[in-house]
């Protein structure tokens, strides 16, 4: 994930939650803001409840794979929080989980619009 890609600042993550809507399912709630760029950023936010360190690192590990696989529209803030039982799902469960709530908030891109926008 290129580094502009990423929400670093608190302020970026606060305007998301205050503004953004919000989808959820049984591991993630995903909040979503137009951002007026090019480009989309992801943050991810991974409560200590979640489990130790070592786990919610995992879990962002994944999770930042799964988002850089994907086909998604640019110009959006996204933010994706973990719920608790994160810590039990597999990758594929993830996967599965993270491509349904971006399906439901319409941010994923058609195989027609991936070619004529030229995103690889």
């Amino acid at each position: 994930m290129i580094k502009n890609q990423t929400l670093s600042k608190r302020s970026q993550y606060e305007r998301v939650y205050k503004s953004g809507t919000a989808r959820g399912d049984r591991y993630l709630v995903v909040k979503i803001l137009e951002n007026g760029l090019e480009f989309t950023r992801f943050g991810f936010s991974i409560r200590k409840s979640t489990g130790k360190a070592v786990e919610r690192n995992k879990v962002r590990r994944r999770l930042r794979e799964i988002v850089r696989m994907q086909h998604i529209k640019p110009g959006w803030d996204i933010v994706f929080i973990a719920r608790s039982r994160i810590s039990s799902a597999d990758y594929h469960q993830l996967e599965k989980s993270v491509l349904g709530l971006l399906n439901r908030a319409d941010l994923l891109l058609n195989k027609d619009e991936v070619v004529s926008t030229g995103v690889n």
